[in-house]
This record gives C-alpha cells, sequence and structure tokens, in this order.
C-alpha cells in the first residue's frame, strides 16, 4: 500500500513540476525575449500583441486577469509603457516587476510627446532599446537572472537557452554591422514614419528622419513636413518606410512628393503575427534587410 501511495504522490508530483511558470510581458517584441530564455519552462502572456500599438493602449478586463495572478511581470521601463502603473494598481499587482533595461544608458531624444494615453512626458531617455542587439544582450541577462530567482529548478535550462540566443544575436549583429559599414556614410539616410529606431542608426551610423516624434499619435506640422520633403531633395533620399504600427498616409504623402518609393513595412514597437517578423531576430533581420536594399 505504501509503495502504491508513493508511486501516486510522485506521478502527481510531476505533474505539478511539469506546470510551466506563468509570466508576463508588457508587450510582443519583449514577449519574445522572455520565451527565447525560458523555454518550455515558461508561459508568456503578453498584454500588448502583435501588431497592436503600446501608446494608445487600454487595458481590458481580461489583461488585468493575466496580470494579477503572475509572480514575474517584464516591462520595457525608460517610459514606454506610460500605462503600467495605472495597469498594475487596477490589476491589484503584487507579484515582481522586472525591468529588463536596468543597467543601460539610453539614449537621448528631443520629443516632448509621451507614450501612453496621457500624452505624460517621460524625459529625454528613448525607450526603443530592442533596435539595437547589444542593448538586448542585456535585456537578455536581465530576463534570465529572474527566471533563475522564481524557479532555481530551471536554473541551468535558463542559462543554455541565454546563451544560444545570445550567440544567435551576437552573430546577426557582426554580419549587420559589415553590410551597413560597406554603405558610404552619405548614403545611410532613410525616412520612417515616427521616432523609434534611433538605436538601430546609432549602432550601424544610419541618419533617420522620422515623421513623428517618438509617440504615433502626434502628427507633424505643415512647416516640419516641408523642411523634410527639402531635406530629402537636396540629399536624395530615396529610402522611405511606413511602421507596422502607424498610419502611412503622410509617408505616402511625402513619396508622392518627393518620387521616393515606400519600401515593406519596418516593424518598430510591435512584433507580426506571422513570420518572419513574429520574433526578435526576424523582425530585426527583415528592418535591417529591407533598409539596407533601399540604401544600395
Amino acid at each position: 500500500m505504501r509503495q502504491i501511495l508513493a508511486i501516486i504522490c510522485l506521478f502527481f508530483s510531476s505533474l505539478v513540476s511539469a506546470e510551466p511558470l506563468k509570466v508576463v510581458a508588457s508587450f510582443s517584441i519583449l514577449g519574445n525575449l522572455v520565451q527565447e530564455v525560458g523555454g518550455d519552462r515558461v508561459q508568456v502572456n503578453t498584454l500588448v500583441g502583435p501588431g497592436e500599438d503600446a501608446h494608445v493602449w487600454q487595458a481590458k478586463p481580461a489583461d488585468l486577469k493575466k496580470l494579477s495572478g503572475a509572480p514575474l511581470f517584464f516591462v520595457n521601463g525608460l517610459g514606454f509603457e506610460g500605462w503600467l502603473k495605472r495597469v498594475e494598481q487596477a490589476a491589484a499587482y503584487k507579484g515582481k516587476v522586472i525591468t529588463v533595461t536596468k543597467g543601460l544608458k539610453p539614449l537621448e531624444q528631443e520629443d516632448e510627446h509621451g507614450h501612453g494615453d496621457g500624452h505624460a512626458h517621460h524625459g529625454k531617455a528613448d525607450p526603443h532599446a530592442w533596435h539595437d542587439p547589444r542593448a538586448v544582450l542585456l535585456m537578455v541577462d536581465q530576463i534570465t537572472a529572474a527566471l533563475k530567482a522564481a524557479d532555481p529548478a530551471g536554473a541551468a535550462q535558463y542559462s543554455s537557452n541565454a546563451a544560444t540566443f545570445k550567440a544567435k544575436i551576437t552573430q546577426l549583429d557582426t554580419q549587420t554591422a559589415a553590410a551597413f559599414a560597406a554603405i558610404p556614410a552619405a548614403k545611410k539616410k532613410v525616412v520612417t514614419s515616427h521616432d523609434a529606431l534611433a538605436y538601430l542608426g546609432h549602432r550601424y551610423a544610419i541618419q533617420f528622419y522620422p515623421l513623428q516624434g517618438i509617440s504615433t499619435d502626434a502628427e507633424p506640422s505643415a512647416k516640419e513636413m516641408a523642411a523634410l520633403i527639402r531635406e530629402m531633395r537636396k540629399s536624395q533620399i530615396k529610402a522611405v518606410f511606413a511602421e507596422n504600427i502607424s498610419n502611412p498616409k503622410l509617408i505616402d504623402q511625402i513619396a508622392r512628393e518627393t518620387g521616393a518609393k515606400v519600401g515593406p513595412p519596418i516593424y518598430s514597437d510591435a512584433l507580426d503575427k506571422k513570420a518572419p517578423a513574429n520574433t526578435w531576430i526576424g523582425m530585426f533581420t527583415h528592418n535591417t534587410q529591407a533598409i539596407l536594399a533601399a540604401l544600395k
């Protein structure tokens, strides 16, 4: 009888241990980074999903339910989630908030428009650090440390997953740096719909001309539009892109007035539901290859 009870206990114990750690990430790009490190030991629920705009996102009751019981809540920080404190309070969140940009020295930007629905000014820190692979490596380290602390039994697997993922990121960064280095500096000028790619520009010496500021809900004035058109004509800028979360109306107008051709959508603040941009690696590869093709 004791042997039967021991087998039953062992069986139920294995079921419990097989249950994945349920965590929440604030938006789709970060959710993928967490999943890459967590593997099959972690179930990641994402608040702002693929194709959704974190600047104007509004929490639903289902989102609050996702968050309320999660032991870990992964966020970008740097003012990206302007709704963060409000959502934490609404969900009565008692778990641990992991800010993956902790320790990162952010780029500064001059835009006065904030993220979120309240137009709150988030300071001069540019939050879009995930467009620099070197920043992503730091994020992966923060994610790995948090998962290991929450689930010590999975520490070896988390470390292994992180090492594999970081090797892919580093190789991709090296290849991308070499490709952009082969293009003359005077030609590395790109127009985008909003100011989300400064980290990519900083890493690979690309000069971006955004139509909108750091937030997608702020449109440029007629004066700003005219100045950009003059600069495009003067510098012969032909690389023009709209982002997957932005209204392409302004980009199309710029293209008509300058003769530039609009390239494929760039993924800035959100992944896509389908490949190739349904993972960070796919998104980064798509973006950089599209920009390289336009610059060449």
